[in-house]
């Protein structure tokens, strides 16, 4: 049975990493997948893993707060 690709259809390459930021593979992985074997399928899937942990997702930027009654200052 082949493995199911991990493409979640956030297709845009991290200029910083290399990594795509819905999947975590590399250009080349995710160009090679239709032609790998289960076995690196697997291995590419388990590197995939491994980069989630150590690469923090951008954290969103906020828009600011209205000052509230208790944090406007006179």
């Amino acid at each position: 049975m082949a493995i199911q690709s991990p493409c979640i259809d956030i297709c845009k390459i991290d200029g910083k990493t290399g990594f795509c930021i819905g999947c975590l593979r590399t250009r080349d992985e995710i160009r090679e997948w239709k032609n790998m074997t289960d076995y690196r399928r697997h291995q590419v899937i388990n590197d995939a893993l491994r980069r989630k942990a150590k690469v923090k997702p951008p954290v969103p930027e906020t828009p600011e707060t209205p000052e509230t009654p208790e944090t406007q200052t006179s």
